[in-house]
């Protein structure tokens, strides 16, 4: 195998797998570096909401496909993570544990990953009540209370999911209203296993064996709830570490790019929830990723 390509897409999830995809078909060697599973995120969620257009409404069934056809076209999938990444030679060196491997030109596609609470017991109970994964840990808590914590689109859409499994699910959330779709907000009005808590932030995760408790802090104080599990869902923190620090980032740590997604370094280009601005829907990961696809293939070419 080549060390050798004209694109390297470091990241397949959706906007990685477009990105390379896209380019293979237009003839340029292509390369596609993942560190875990390819498909990012959306591996977790059983029903994707709102499905992709012609595509699998299973997170992992779509991005399985999303694979197979990018296999098809020629690109090279790489699965090693990589640690840093620097401009040389007219294009970028992009370094892995293993290998150097060098691109006229760099896609950033790497996501972002959960946040954490920072809570203590959070990472002690990780994977004995605490989780990540609605759809894949649900059915452990059948007929359990459990606590979901967010505000946000991902904090409702999952503690729907939730109810399929759990007799009652607590969505707490420490501002006083909701951040999320409309119509994710009446799901949850309308569902009678969950039970809304506004103004609530857990500071303990507590337990024996798994977790049994958490503490939480209201306006009217502190208060321990008996839950079986813990699913926390209060943002998303951008994976650019690799990225060299000369690059400008926004408040939150994201790449900051121009209008055709190039950033401050020529020929490294962001997609995806890497990049600051990128709304957070599938269908704005994958239309990042067109449009990164068709300014580097015409740069190239």
């Amino acid at each position: 195998m080549s060390n050798s390509f004209d694109v390297i897409i470091i990241g397949e999830g959706v906007a990685g797998l477009t990105a390379a995809g896209q380019l293979a078909q237009k003839g340029l060697s292509t390369a596609s570096f993942e560190q875990q599973l390819f498909g990012g995120l959306i591996i977790n969620v059983n029903e994707l909401d709102p499905a992709p257009a012609g595509g699998e409404a299973g997170g992992a069934a779509f991005a399985s496909e999303m694979t197979g056809a990018n296999a098809d076209a020629g690109v090279t999938s790489i699965p090693e993570e990589v640690t840093a990444l620097a401009a040389a030679d007219g294009g970028f060196t992009v370094i892995t544990a293993a290998n150097r491997y060098h691109a006229r030109q760099v896609i950033v596609a790497s996501g972002a990953k959960l946040k954490t609470l920072g809570v203590p017991g959070e990472a002690e109970f990780e994977g004995r009540g605490v989780s990540k994964c609605a759809d894949c840990d649900g059915p452990m808590f059948q007929n359990e209370t459990v606590a979901v914590i967010g505000g946000g689109d991902s904090a409702l859409q999952e503690a729907n999911v939730l109810t399929h499994y759990c007799g009652r699910v607590l969505l707490l959330h420490r501002g006083s209203t909701f951040r999320a779709q409309p119509r994710l907000i009446e799901q949850v009005k309308a569902n009678p296993k969950i039970e809304v808590r506004f103004g609530s932030s857990v500071e303990a995760i507590l337990g024996g064996q798994t977790v049994e408790k958490i503490r939480v802090k209201t306006a009217a104080g502190n208060e321990e709830l008996a839950v079986a599990g813990v699913f926390a869902y209060i943002g998303l923190e951008p994976n650019a570490g690799f990225v060299p620090a000369s690059v400008p980032r926004d408040a939150t740590g994201r790449l900051v790019t121009g209008d055709t997604l190039e950033t401050a370094l020529p020929g490294l280009w962001a997609v995806g929830a890497v990049r600051s601005g990128c709304g957070g829907s599938l269908e704005d990961a994958m239309a990042d990723a067109r449009r990164a696809a068709e300014a580097v293939a015409a740069r190239l070419q």
